[in-house]
């Protein structure tokens, strides 16, 4: 499997962005998927999560009521919608897949770079 991140930018906080990851394999719709990142000189960090098949979803403190995150099984892709940016949302962010029972993920993307302005 793999998966590829897209749709950071540039944006001023108050903005918004959505980050699409798209997935190779056949499997996708039966993984869980989240989203994480990784600020300069910080370690990486949950962001958001969904599962399958029941779609529930989980949010870091830090981003809930501002961020919504989704999937399109029949597209393979797993959604994060940001809104209400902050200057401190700004980092690189990652899309992985297929969580195991100790809540490690099997899979990676490369990242997209979220950069917000204050």
């Amino acid at each position: 499997v793999q998966l590829q991140a897209s749709g950071g930018g540039l944006v001023q906080a108050g903005g918004s962005l959505r980050l699409s990851c798209a997935a190779s394999g056949r499997t996708f719709s039966r993984y869980t998927m989240a989203w994480f990142r990784q600020a300069p000189g910080k370690e990486r960090e949950f962001v958001s999560s969904i599962t399958w098949p029941a779609g529930s979803t989980s949010y870091t403190d830090s981003v809930k009521g501002r961020f919504a995150i989704s999937r399109d099984n029949a597209k393979n892709t797993v959604y994060l919608q940001m809104d209400s940016l902050k200057p401190e949302d700004t980092a690189i962010y990652y899309c992985a897949g297929n969580r195991d029972t100790y809540g490690r993920y099997a899979y990676w993307g490369r990242g997209t770079q979220v950069t917000v302005s204050s």
